[in-house]
């Protein structure tokens, strides 16, 4: 059988006559903040409250911490683990670390001592940057189990003097024994420039740590060569320029804001606007007065700008909006843009993806499957080929659901440590992702769901994504959520979680009805719980499977 999904016939489509390659300019990330640090100095590449850093600033300053790190033994393949919010000193860690020949380990600052511990442990960093109070409330009782040896802290009120009251509220500057302030660090250094490391393309620049669904969570070895790579692609893909600006709405820590913004400004470059965590009315405030013109985030980001009393013209800068992490209900597409006035561009990667491998191209609505009523993820992105798998591991034809399998320049190489698991999952440099749907004619993807959800109701197969796209055109849901529950009769059963818009009202029962009315007897939830708020990751991904735990326990 010919595999169809070589032919690859997006790439002629809407006149951008993309190459299937691309070509880049650099080898590794170290090189794209080298370059831009010369050719341009002046440009702010990073705005945080009241304050903005040019890209000369930032270029001297990484260059104190990384001459600070090495001066205190931290060298070439090392481990620094960063550990903060949405704020300039990630950027600097990040660079820091790979001007010292290093590796930044991303460690999502929301985790407790249980994950940091299994993280440092895994990863074997051998420095940390993390924020105060994340060092008196969990790192310095770990401290003592990992390898760690140079421990940098940082206050949630360095770089800035705004200090809102909506997002620092409580916090408050002190010391930290033991430990290194960061811009203590960097004034004891200015002006030296540490020996440039020998990196290469295949190194290791980040390692990100997967969410941890099924087993202990695993280290994806993103390399400069593919930062390098998708950053470019988001540029490319987005048509972002001078002119442009990030608003940094996803966690920098997750894959999707460490391309998608950082990556990102540093090489195109631009200022990236940062506001340390998400906060509707913040936001829309920082948006409009640095008039940004993109961003990239969770759908729930969108929904909760949707359910505020944010106004329509605090946003009117933002023209090129998209969405990873989850699939996107169409009613909740059409919601957004009635409401701001935008439309809001699906994309679709994993971790293990160095985020993109689909984008819907800038300008383009997603086509809706009238089957199953799923808006598209995109199109596969330069130089990367995704097929869809049936069970023997073959190529189905075109329109049949199976697994995404992807290949191309942003996979990772292996998962640290862990090439059993490698094994497994990124055979010959072929990952396959775990998520279920298809490929059009024209060659739009879909996502169906994650291969593990699936519901076996009486001998049905009952895809979550599905149910949930319907609850989201009911108009008082604000957030919806389907799992599989144990049922005597049919085995599983399916129930749905919802959450209600400000103002509405809504029964169990009536959700019953409205979903009853509008697909198979199968599909339709027997059970619905309300609730003010549903589980979900800091990336904004509802937690399906704490739900399902939930249910079961």
């Amino acid at each position: 059988m010919t595999d169809p999904y070589e032919a690859r016939p997006w790439l002629s489509l809407y006149g951008k006559g993309q190459p299937s390659e691309l070509t880049l300019e650099f080898n590794t990330m170290l090189d794209v903040v080298n370059s831009r640090a010369v050719s341009h100095p002046d440009v702010q590449l990073l705005k945080y409250f009241d304050s903005a850093t040019t890209y000369r600033q930032f270029d001297e300053l990484t260059n104190a911490i990384a001459a600070g790190l090495i001066d205190r033994g931290f060298g070439p393949g090392d481990r620094l683990a960063v550990m903060v919010q949405n704020m300039p000193q990630f950027f600097i860690g990040l660079v820091a670390a790979w001007k010292a020949g290093g590796v930044m380990v991303a460690v999502n600052p929301m985790n407790r001592e249980r994950e940091v511990t299994y993280i440092l442990k895994d990863s074997g960093a051998k420095a940390i940057l993390c924020l105060q109070s994340l060092y008196r409330d969990v790192v310095s009782k770990v401290q003592e189990d990992s390898a760690l040896e140079i421990v940098l802290t940082t206050s949630e009120l360095d770089m800035q003097t705004t200090n809102d009251e909506r997002v620092f509220a409580g916090i408050e500057r002190f010391e930290c024994e033991g430990t290194i302030d960061l811009l203590t660090l960097a004034s004891d250094h200015a002006g030296r420039k540490p020996a440039a490391p020998t990196l290469h393309a295949e190194d290791v620049a980040v390692i990100t740590y997967t969410s941890g669904t099924t087993g202990q969570p695993k280290g994806a070895t993103n390399t400069h060569r593919n930062l390098v790579h998708n950053g470019l692609a988001y540029q490319r893909w987005i048509e972002l320029d001078g002119s442009d600006s990030i608003y940094a709405v996803a966690p920098l820590f997750h894959i999707t804001g460490l391309v998608g913004h950082v990556a990102l400004a540093l090489m195109v470059p631009i200022p990236c606007v940062l506001s340390y965590r998400f906060e509707p009315h913040v936001t829309a405030e920082l948006i409009a007065a640095n008039q940004c013109t993109f961003t990239i985030g969770a759908i729930t980001v969108f929904i909760a700008l949707m359910n505020s009393d944010v106004q329509r013209e605090q946003l009117a800068s933002i023209t090129k909006y998209y969405s990873g992490g989850a699939p996107i209900p169409p009613s909740v597409l059409a919601q957004f843009k009635q409401r701001f006035g935008h439309y809001i561009h699906n994309a679709y990667g994993l971790t293990e993806t160095t985020s993109p491998t689909h984008f819907v191209p800038l300008g383009v609505e997603s086509p809706v499957d009238p089957q199953s009523g799923a808006a598209s993820v995109g199109v596969p992105i330069y130089g990367t080929i995704v097929r869809v798998l049936g069970e023997d591991g073959s190529p189905v034809a075109v329109g049949e659901i199976g697994e995404f399998q992807s290949e191309g320049p942003g996979i990772v190489p292996a998962y640290w440590d862990k090439p059993a698991e490698t094994e497994k999952s990124i055979s010959g440099g072929r990952l396959n992702t775990g998520d279920v749907g298809f490929m059009d004619a024209e060659g739009w993807f879909y996502i169906v769901d994650r291969k593990k959800d699936m519901i076996n109701a009486a001998g049905y197969k009952v895809w979550p994504r599905e149910v949930e796209d319907v609850l989201y055109t009911h108009p008082a849901v604000r957030e919806a959520a389907v799992v599989g529950v144990p049922d005597e009769y049919r085995g599983e059963t399916v129930r749905a979680y919802i959450s209600v818009k400000p103002g509405s009202t809504v029964s169990a029962e009536e959700i019953v009805a409205f979903c009853k009315e509008r697909m198979a007897a199968y599909k339709y939830p027997r059970q619905v719980e309300i609730r003010d708020e549903l589980p979900k990751t800091v990336t904004g991904k509802i937690l399906r499977r704490e739900l399902r735990d939930e249910a079961l326990s």
